[in-house]
């Protein structure tokens, strides 16, 4: 114990993972400087690599107790500014809604299609978070971690991230690194991204032409909170499954067997699909087994009435997929990373 860090043993994580699924960590480590991880890995044992929790907004939990570790620094700032371009930091442990307002406020754009996305910045990285247009990765510069391998702190640029659709190395290698902050490159005059999901129907209806980027931002947030639930309100992790990308031949098979199935170019010769419009197709939205459900307003959310174990949520979300493949012939994978068994 120090003033940089506090050990926890055992601890409650239902209050920690935004599904409110019971688990337990034999020990948490909340780490307030990311300068003390070293020590605060040493009052672990040493050789224990514990699962790092942000806003507990991706995960499902669905096995054994574990050992965790949760930085809670917050810290924000301006890196660099040239009147045009402007560099900012986060520490992993800052809120990431409550970052993206901050950017606003600084009247700089880049975040504003992120906006009510729940978790921390620490975690934006390693899932490559998107919406609307947008991936985080596109805007950031480096990722500031700590290498468990080498027992060093490392910054890796962009291209070190290996960005991919809701990919990044710090997924690829989970148990390798753990992100400490992220530098991010934004914008004082940015073209909006507004081509997907309705954006500029929504602008258009509130009579604006020339949005700046606090009104993209209200704009998502008002789709948002109209289409998925509130985790406050109803446990959740936001989608469950990643949109599958397949071959442009299979996409075309699919198109012709299966009238307005929506599909997207992603590169030469891979399409992607809407994994809520295959799931919905299969009959599952507002679907509920106990506590465990699918939400009845978006097919993608598995949610939690009241006490669902993980073990439910997840079993549940298999005969889903286990329905789609046998339907459309497409694999799901689920987005939140599943603790204590394997998908």
């Amino acid at each position: 114990m120090s003033d940089s860090y506090r050990l926890l043993q055992p601890a409650d994580l239902r209050p920690r993972n935004t599904f409110g699924v019971a688990a337990h960590a034999r020990r948490l480590i909340e780490v307030l400087d990311a300068a003390a991880l070293p020590q605060a890995l040493a009052a672990l044992d040493g050789d224990t690599r514990p699962l790092v929790i942000g806003g507990g907004s991706n995960l499902l939990f669905a096995g054994d107790t574990v050992d965790a570790l949760a930085i809670i620094d917050a810290r924000r700032s301006v890196v660099s500014d040239d009147g045009e371009r402007v560099v900012v930091r986060a520490a992993a442990g800052a809120d990431w809604h409550g970052f993206v307002l901050w950017t606003l406020a600084q009247e700089l754009g880049g975040m504003e299609n992120l906006a009510l996305i729940p978790g921390t910045v620490g975690a934006a990285p390693i899932q490559n978070i998107g919406a609307y247009g947008v991936e985080v990765g596109e805007h950031v510069v480096a990722v500031e971690a700590f290498d468990q391998d080498t027992r060093n702190f490392v910054r890796l640029d962009a291209e070190a991230c290996r960005f991919g659709y809701r990919d990044s190395v710090f997924k690829q290698m989970p148990d390798r690194w753990i992100v400490t902050a992220v530098e991010f490159s934004l914008h004082r005059f940015a073209e909006p991204v507004l081509d997907y999901a309705g954006l500029r129907d929504v602008l258009a209806a509130r009579g604006i032409t020339a949005p700046r980027p606090l009104d993209v931002a209200e704009a998502v947030i008002d789709i948002r909170r109209s289409k998925l639930p509130d985790p406050a309100l109803i446990g959740n992790a936001g989608s469950f499954f990643k949109n599958p990308i397949v071959s442009a031949a299979q996409a075309a098979a699919l198109v012709a067997a299966h009238a307005g199935i929506p599909v997207f170019a992603v590169d030469e010769g891979l399409r992607k699909l809407s994994a809520a419009w295959l799931i919905d197709r299969c009959g599952w939205k507002g679907h509920r087994d106990g506590d465990a459900g699918v939400a009845p307003g978006h097919a993608l959310v598995l949610v939690n009435h009241g006490n669902a174990q993980g073990t439910e949520l997840l079993g549940l979300a298999r005969r889903i997929a286990a329905s789609v493949q046998m339907r459309f012939g497409v694999a799901l994978e689920p987005e939140p990373k599943i603790v204590g068994a394997a998908w």
